[in-house]
């Protein structure tokens, strides 16, 4: 054998040999971090498997013997005092394997975590925040030290996070320009009111929804999510090699899902087929809202349109508007198209040949994967049409029917580049579970814009997340978010979307406990979905910090909706929270409430500040069953209390 070559190879193992020889902390242990006051604070790293060391704290002296497992993982509990420092900490082993970890505080750690707004930096990422020279300018602060986690995704829980810019930086001007704004705004709260050095982690990453941030363990607990996590290995390939599978795959899958299809099996596409038998629902709209509660799985739509027969024989186009999540269009009993996403417009241009009379007959094979299904169009975005303007609607009543309940739908494949990191558990692997355990004091959170696509889920999604982060940590920390913020164009009369829904299932979450909501809903931009004053956004959830964990006597929330009493044409609401009295701002009439009786039909109301409650009617509505207030993407609303912080959007409804 070459002799060179045995040579090299030794020479690589020795290398090797030597950088895996190291004893290491793990990275988010470094210079200038801080360490949880007054706990027993998990320290962990790697070492060559069986190796002795020890590891000594400044600020009692004390030596702990460590010896790495066999895995080569080591990891140890150690006290910390009262908040204060700077102190160090020194690994003690040959020349090679000795470091000191120096600049170290003790006092107080938040995790901050999210999706964009949450990302978002005092001066880059998604904009500047407010007067952002002068925060800079007047950053300086040794007592806030910062770590960022860097993006990341992962099929599997890695075991090292990757931090940015090497690890904790202390705050100052050249530090705190990349940093997130909303967890910086915060933490300066935190260290001016407690006097304690903070800590803060920023783990997020922008258009994010929740079910990344979770556990697989958590994840498969709940139903709606748990059959997705059988394509995680799609997440293992990569480029090519990972498009040229998945389009195998989903070739597959429609192969398979066509073989057991009910409607294919009996031509339900067919003009002929007799469909009097079938239920009816009404389009746009979706199907959970029509008798096909918590339906997932494969369905057929039907409708039968006559059309002008000056229309025969030429050319037309069918819209449907958006169809969740993946449609099979035929028209006379030939397909013309498929799409998915369930917020992807469809248009199919119809031949000319298949217009053969007045009759015809649209059939839709709709997949639903999960969460609401059917029509997600407006009224407008349905019609046939022969030119611009010379249309048939399609609204109205369509038949529907069953051909595969999902629990007999084979998974779907993932197009895991396209999807990325918008998949359960894959923020949580790459981002959340490196760093715990490590010592904190709660979490901060801002996310929930990325949900709306499916809000309904949202009121199930996040308590679960919390729930999750608290089992991992092993510890009840208390868990502050921000309710998402108004934004697009100002509501002009009662509406409903999935926004207020999201926002809806935020204030929900309130009944978990140790948890606390900032409402932005007076915080946004229309034309911006990253508002500037993030100084505000920080300042209330520091709010909620100072009083539920910190034991301030301070009002921290503004009017949380209560409980309802009909009294004949009104409704009265009450409102925890009213400190300092109900005020409509600026002393304008109160705006933003509407009623609707059992018709489900929503009324601007008349609403009336009396003692803590508000007394909502309606002329239009005599019998009123419902009330609800700032319910639109971007709300009217006024309703504010004493310590002029704006009440939560609410609803008494479930519908």
């Amino acid at each position: 054998m070459n002799t060179k070559f045995l040579v090299s190879v030794l020479l690589s193992f020795l290398l090797l040999s030597g950088i895996n020889a190291q004893i290491k902390t793990s990275p988010v242990f470094s210079d200038n971090m801080v360490l949880q006051r007054e706990s027993e604070v998990p320290v962990w790293g790697t070492a060559p498997a069986g190796k002795k060391f020890k590891l000594q704290t400044s600020w009692d002296k004390k030596i702990y013997q460590i010896v790495a497992n066999t895995a080569g993982k080591w990891e140890l509990k150690v006290p910390t005092p009262v908040a204060g420092g700077p102190y160090t900490i020194s690994v003690q082993s040959d020349k090679k394997n000795s470091f000191v970890l120096k600049n170290i505080l003790i006092g107080d750690v938040w995790i901050c975590s999210g999706q964009s707004n949450m990302e978002m930096q005092v001066d880059g990422l998604f904009g500047k925040v407010l007067n952002v020279d002068s925060v800079v300018k007047s950053s300086g602060n040794p007592n806030i030290r910062l770590l960022t986690i860097s993006r990341n995704s992962s099929d599997t829980p890695i075991d090292e996070p990757v931090v940015y810019k090497n690890g904790w930086r202390p705050c100052n001007p050249s530090t705190i320009s990349d940093f997130s704004a909303v967890a910086y705004f915060f933490g300066k709260e935190i260290n001016q009111s407690q006097g304690i050095p903070v800590g803060l982690i920023n783990v997020s990453f922008g258009g994010t929804i929740a079910e990344a941030w979770t556990s697989s363990e958590a994840i498969k607990l709940y139903p709606p999510l748990a059959k997705k996590l059988e394509s995680i290995n799609a997440f293992k390939l990569k480029g090519e090699e990972q498009q040229k599978s998945y389009r195998k795959a989903f070739a597959d899958w429609g192969k398979k899902i066509d073989s057991i299809d009910n409607g294919l099996k009996n031509h339900w596409q067919d003009v002929d087929f007799n469909d009097s038998d079938w239920a009816t629902i009404k389009a746009p709209g979706v199907v959970e809202e029509q008798g096909f509660k918590d339906f997932n799985g494969l369905f057929w739509c039907r409708k039968e349109v006559t059309i002008p027969k000056s229309w025969i024989g030429k050319e037309l186009t069918l819209s449907l508007g958006p169809v969740d999540d993946i449609d099979f269009t035929y028209f006379n009993g030939v397909q013309l198209g498929s799409k998915s996403g369930w917020n992807t417009y469809r248009k199919y241009v119809v031949p000319a040949n298949l217009v053969k009379s007045s009759k015809v007959v649209i059939a839709v094979r709709v997949m639903d994967n999960g969460g609401d299904g059917g029509f997600r169009s407006h009224a407008e975005d349905l019609y046939l049409e022969v030119v611009k303007d010379d249309r048939v609607s399609l609204t109205g009543d369509w038949k529907i029917n069953i051909s595969l309940p999902e629990a007999e739908v084979p998974v779907a494949p993932v197009d895991a580049e396209e999807v990325r990191p918008n998949f359960p558990t894959l923020l949580y692997n790459g981002m959340i579970h490196p760093i715990v355990p490590y010592g904190m004091k709660g979490v901060i959170w801002y996310q929930g814009e990325s949900n709306t696509s499916e809000p309904k889920l949202y009121y199930d999604i996040f308590p679960l997340l919390i729930q999750d982060w608290r089992t991992k940590w092993n510890k009840d920390f208390p868990f502050y978010y921000v309710q998402i913020a108004n934004f697009k164009t100002l509501q002009t009369k009662p509406e409903d979307s999935a926004w207020p829904i999201a926002r809806d299932a935020q204030l929900n979450t309130l009944h978990m406990k140790n948890t606390g909501m900032a409402v932005t809903i007076d915080l946004g931009e229309a034309d911006n979905i990253h508002p500037a004053n993030k100084q505000e956004v920080g300042r209330r959830l520091a709010l909620n910090a100072r009083a539920k964990t910190y034991g301030e006597n301070i009002l921290y929330s503004g009017p949380i909706y209560d409980s309802y009493v009909i009294d004949g044409s009104k409704i009265y609401i009450s409102f925890k929270h009213t400190d300092g009295g109900l005020k409509a701002k600026a002393g304008d009439k109160l705006k933003g409430f509407s009623i609707a009786g059992v018709d489900k039909n929503f009324y601007w109301a008349d609403a009336e500040i009396v003692g803590d409650k508000v007394v909502v009617s309606c002329p239009e509505v005599a019998f009123p069953v419902a009330v609800r207030y700032a319910w639109a993407i971007n709300p009217i609303f006024n309703l504010y209390n004493g310590t002029g912080l704006p009440a939560s959007p609410f609803r008494t409804d479930c519908w």
